[in-house]
């Protein structure tokens, strides 16, 4: 077998990443209460509203559990399940301050998009926090709101896509894909947000204005997060070889791909050129 590993480039920047520094889970799953508490230290509070979409029972690796249940804050909590729905209001029966919301969240204003949904709740139109976390088209989904500006917005994204690479899934709510970090840093720029900070499937973006607060010199991907080691490449003489993460959604989240799983062309047509046509020569390429 061939040698094939990959060297790990960490171009993170100490200094643009210190609020990983503050990672710490209450109801959250990788450390997004004590990021999202340090970020409201430094910001400062206007309503402690909070929206998250994708709410689960509500406490369930919740990004806003912590901050409606210890920390006072009013909140919507929209869930698309019936069966989590019924474990959300139960959870939040005696939180009068929390609007629970069945609802399933189109991309189009005017039919079930996120804005009309918040319409039908006492959410004001700038809360201090909306988390979207629903495994899949996250990014349509904040795409689509526009009366609504939250201040700062919690976002999944598929972490396993390297920070160069802009992918996003089809726009139907019954994909499971997701879109990479790339992708949500250009939305969030054409919406006026900055990225501040990230955990593994979670990037924290905040009012542009808000921005100098934090003191970010440079908040390129690179340096706020480490990139993940996939690469796919193929041959002089065609076969296409891999080097990829386990794919952790799947099974029992250990499957990796052999290196030579990728193969385009039988092996009978796997061959260099010049080694066909000029047996005894070499070309560049």
């Amino acid at each position: 077998m061939p040698v094939l590993r990959v060297i790990d480039l960490d171009r993170r920047k100490p200094e643009s990443c210190f609020l990983q520094e503050f990672r710490r889970d209450v109801y959250s799953q990788f450390g997004e209460d004590g990021v999202i508490e340090k970020i409201f230290e430094i910001v400062g509070t206007t309503n402690r509203w909070c929206v998250e979409f994708g709410a689960w029972d509500g406490l369930h690796l919740s990004n806003t559990a912590h901050l409606l249940r210890d920390l006072g804050w009013s909140g919507v909590m929209i869930e698309g399940s019936a069966a989590k729905f019924e474990e959300l209001t139960a959870n939040y029966a005696d939180h009068d301050r929390v609007h629970p919301v069945l609802a399933v969240v189109g991309f189009e204003r005017g039919k079930d998009a996120l804005d009309d949904h918040l319409r039908t709740t006492p959410c004001p139109l700038t809360p201090d926090l909306v988390s979207i976390d629903i495994d899949g088209a996250d990014y349509y989904v904040w795409r689509s709101l526009h009366r609504y500006k939250p201040r700062v917005v919690v976002i999944e994204f598929n972490p396993t896509v390297p920070n160069d690479v802009v992918f996003v899934q089809d726009e139907d709510m019954a994909i499971n894909q997701g879109a990479s970090l790339a992708a949500m840093v250009e939305l969030g720029k054409r919406k006026g947000y900055e990225l501040v900070a990230t955990t593994n499937g979670n990037a924290f973006f905040v009012q542009a204005d808000l921005f100098p607060l934090f003191a970010i010199a440079d908040n390129s991907i690179d340096a706020l997060r480490e990139n993940v080691s996939g690469r796919i490449f193929h041959c002089y003489d065609g076969t296409v070889y891999t080097k990829m993460r386990p794919l952790q959604w799947v099974g029992r989240g250990d499957y990796r791909p052999p290196i030579d799983v990728f193969q385009l062309l039988p092996p009978e047509q796997r061959h260099f050129y010049d080694r066909v046509d000029e047996p005894d020569g070499g070309g560049d390429d």
